[in-house]
């Protein structure tokens, strides 16, 4: 992407409904944030699916090998 399509896409931006604007912008500043802190903050929406897996995890809620094999091979298929 270059300078000049970045700015006619914040141009656009501008004619975009406020709620979108807005998730534009969250979005960029955790883009920003990342890349200055060199380090990925997870969402507390991502924490708290991690922690939702771990519970079916710990539960015995996990997938058998034959069925990541499947998986795995769907999308090597692709």
């Amino acid at each position: 992407m270059t300078a000049a399509d970045l700015k006619q896409l914040l141009e656009r931006v501008q004619t975009w409904p406020e709620a979108a604007q807005d998730e534009l912008v969250a979005v960029a500043k955790q883009i920003e944030s990342e890349l200055q802190a060199n380090e990925y903050v997870a969402t507390r929406e991502e924490l708290q699916n991690i922690d939702a897996a771990l519970a079916s995890i710990d539960g015995g809620d996990f997938a058998s090998d034959a069925e990541v094999e499947a998986a795995f091979a769907k999308f090597r298929s692709r």
